[in-house]
């Protein structure tokens, strides 16, 4: 049977009530993929990392505009001189992650759109943690916004471990051992409770000042408490 836009969030509420307001106050999930490959998306990603968003895309802009208005393929990129990049922003370690994005690009490591849609995420997550600065949040990102992948939690995620404790009550962020164990039983359907804990958390940020939040470090609050079975 074909699965209804319904269908994850039965299975959300049927595990966990405590979903039901969040459904209620936020609506049903809105994630339209990006429409780029998974090249473009981790270019991107790597120009954000450790970078305000507006400073990267200020940074993505130049490069745009040092390859005739848009960002460069593969080939062009490898063959962008080191001092243009610098000139541009990059940093070196972030020159060598491109560089890096390059190569694996036309050797067929990072694959196509249409290939990715063969490959499992677990696959894609292998195949392109491989590349430099690339990690699997990274890729895990990929999988969500720009893949449309429909049960990936990323565990490892400031948002989400925040969204999960405000929805649990929990005194102190998960373990992502525990928020993954936790998460399983929500399986096909992780990506709708990761848009669900995202919104919490970014809720949770406007409503309290951030002297008022809970640490933000890794804690020993075990998932799985508040479910209803």
């Amino acid at each position: 049977m074909a699965e209804t836009a319904d269908e994850p969030l039965r299975h959300l509420i049927r595990l966990e009530p405590a979903f039901v307001p969040l459904i209620t106050r936020f609506g049903p999930p809105r994630l339209t993929p990006r429409r780029e490959s998974p090249y473009e998306a981790l270019l991107r990603a790597i120009a954000h990392q450790q970078l305000h968003g507006r400073a990267a895309e200020a940074i993505l802009g130049r490069l745009a505009a040092r390859c005739g208005g848009r960002l460069p393929d593969p080939a062009t990129l490898a063959a962008l001189p080191e001092t243009d990049l610098r000139a541009i922003g990059f940093s070196q370690s972030k020159i060598a992650a491109l560089k890096d994005l390059a190569a694996k690009a036309t050797a067929g490591v990072v694959p196509s759109r249409q290939a990715a849609a063969r490959l499992s995420d677990e696959a894609l997550v292998a195949r392109l943690t491989g590349l430099r600065g690339v990690g699997r949040w990274t890729v895990e990102m990929l999988l969500i916004f720009t893949l449309g992948r429909p049960d990936v939690l990323p565990v490892d995620d400031f948002g989400i471990r925040e969204g999960w404790r405000h929805l649990t009550g929990a005194a102190l962020q998960p373990r992502p051992r525990a928020l993954a164990e936790w998460g399983a039983p929500f399986a096909p359907f992780r990506t709708t409770v990761s848009w669900y804990l995202w919104r919490l958390a970014d809720e949770a940020k406007r409503i309290r000042p951030p002297a008022a939040e809970a640490p933000k470090g890794r804690g020993d609050a075990q998932p799985g408490a508040s479910r209803k079975s």
